[in-house]
């Protein structure tokens, strides 16, 4: 069986250049490339599509095509749209047409085509869409995360802007028009929507802009796969050639920010970019309003891209920075300077490494976001022995087994995440207790091998006709067009009256 994996932005290459470094680079193209793997290895092929970039600040995605080493069943395949130049994914949607229609000429020159298109995130989903009008060949969709969710944390930490009613202003900046319309059709049209687990399925798909076009408690139209844990990269028992880098790198940001009487103590280890949503500032006021969690542990955290944001906030980028500020603030009104640390990492085997050493002294991997729509982190930190407490509202709840194999704690409520982390670095046995458990859940449940099973019993059902989507939806009208167009205002509903934290906890 052939599979085509429909990726648009981002870009993949065998030496994983960006990945997870930068904001177009990020989960999906990890979970991509590993389901794409280990179905080559169980002998399907499968063919990667993106977008072809020549521009000199990108030189890894010039070639029209890319290999990984020892894996000859898959094939990345790259393919012009639009400017040569390196676009942002919020600016791919007048090209993806143009796209689709050098995807499909590849094809026919080559006289095969896919059994199946999947297609990640929005972009990817409309371009999967498209690939289906032109062939007939059926697709997938995986949103990862979707457009109107983020619109509602926008408007909602913004009182001042859902006030004054400038929503053309946000669709100028992240096109939500776009992004919704497009992620409409993929649900609409796709055979299955594949969903990271049972929350996810209902939690990221039940929102108003999308209760038209799918209905979440239809079997037919959800699959639920979890992805997996390279366990050669984080594997609790796995070594990187950088390992003794990486804690070199740990050492030398400890000594350039932690006290020298506390360097010997656990770290509470938060790793996740400069977003509103991941909420950073909660896991830092559960420092300053707990002199107990102060003298059990330090708090890391891995800012990617940025050496001492903390000290340095310029090097940051405007969004990054209004994230930064309060931190700092807080750090400032509670004198955390010497507890707290924050420094890059870049690479899944730099993370992996983070992870060892924080196993290995005792420490605790937290995720305070307001709402995880799934939480490949908290599965990777579990898989390299590091004990979790991670937030209630969304996909770790069905990660952690509701709490059986990681703490849950509400991202909004600083005491409580507070005494979670407590519950570990206080008691040597309850650390050992979710640190074992936690490696047996991803040992049992989130394997690549096992995600690659689920996509290929899917495609068979898909390929057999038991599973079909709408092929009547309507395309969005920027899909058909390769100029620039104005893209469609976001008037048809409002936002969501709780947040996905509260409607999904």
């Amino acid at each position: 069986m052939r599979l085509a994996f429909v990726n648009p932005q981002g870009n993949f290459d065998p030496a994983d250049s960006y990945l997870t470094a930068h904001p177009d680079f990020g989960g999906q193209l990890v979970y991509v490339r590993e389901v794409a793997l280990a179905l080559a290895a169980m002998g399907h092929q499968a063919d990667i599509l993106t977008r072809q970039i020549a521009d000199p600040d990108w030189p890894e995605f010039a070639e029209e095509t890319d290999a990984y080493p020892d894996q000859p069943n898959v094939r990345v395949l790259r393919f012009p749209c639009g400017p040569r130049r390196f676009l942002p994914k919020e600016e791919l949607w007048p090209h993806l047409n143009e796209w689709a229609a050098n995807i499909v000429r590849r094809y026919r020159r080559e006289g095969v085509r896919p059994d199946l298109w999947t297609g990640h995130y929005a972009d990817g989903g409309l371009s999967a869409a498209l690939l289906e009008e032109h062939t007939g060949v059926p697709f997938t969709f995986t949103g990862h995360s979707l457009g109107a969710w983020k619109l509602d944390r926008l408007l909602a930490s913004d009182a001042e802007l859902s006030a004054s009613g400038l929503l053309p202003d946000l669709d100028a900046r992240y096109n939500f028009g776009a992004r919704i319309s497009a992620e409409r059709a993929a649900m609409a049209r796709a055979a299955a929507i594949i969903a990271n687990g049972e929350r996810g399925r209902y939690c990221l798909h039940d929102h108003p802009a999308y209760r038209d076009v799918v209905d979440v408690e239809d079997d037919r139209r959800f699959a639920v796969i979890p992805p997996g844990v390279n366990l050669a990269v984080f594997g609790a028992d796995s070594r990187s050639p950088r390992e003794g880098q990486v804690r070199e790198a740990i050492a030398a940001a400890l000594a350039r920010d932690i006290a020298p009487e506390r360097r010997g103590l656990p770290a509470v280890i938060a790793w996740s970019r400069l977003d509103p949503k991941k909420n950073h500032l909660a896991l830092v006021r559960a420092f300053a309003h707990r002199p107990d969690l102060r003298a059990s542990a330090n708090l890391i955290m891995i800012t990617r891209g940025l050496d001492d944001p903390l000290r340095e906030p310029e090097a940051a980028t405007p969004e990054e920075r209004a994230v930064l500020q309060p931190i700092v603030d807080e750090i400032e009104r509670a004198g955390l300077w010497g507890c707290v640390s924050a420094f890059n990492l870049a690479g899944q085997d730099a993370v992996a490494a983070l992870y060892r050493w924080g196993a290995q002294t005792g420490g605790v991997f937290c995720l305070s976001a307001r709402h995880e729509p799934f939480g490949l982190s908290v599965i990777e930190a579990m898989a390299a022995g590091l004990p979790v407490v991670a937030t209630s509202n969304g996909g770790p709840q069905e990660i952690t087994d509701r709490g059986r194999a990681g703490l849950l704690a509400d991202p909004d409520d600083d005491e409580e995440l507070a005494g979670q982390l407590l519950r570990l670095l206080g008691d040597p046995e309850a650390w050992r207790t979710y640190a074992a458990r936690g490696r047996e859940r991803v040992l049992e449940r989130y394997n690549w091998h096992r995600t690659a099973e689920s996509y290929a019993g899917l495609a068979a059902e898909i390929v057999s006709g038991e599973r079909a989507g709408d092929a009547s939806f309507p395309l969005p009208g920027f899909a058909r067009r390769s100029e620039a167009v104005e893209l469609p205002r976001l008037e048809s509903w409002e936002p969501a009256d709780v947040l996905p934290g509260t409607y999904c906890s």
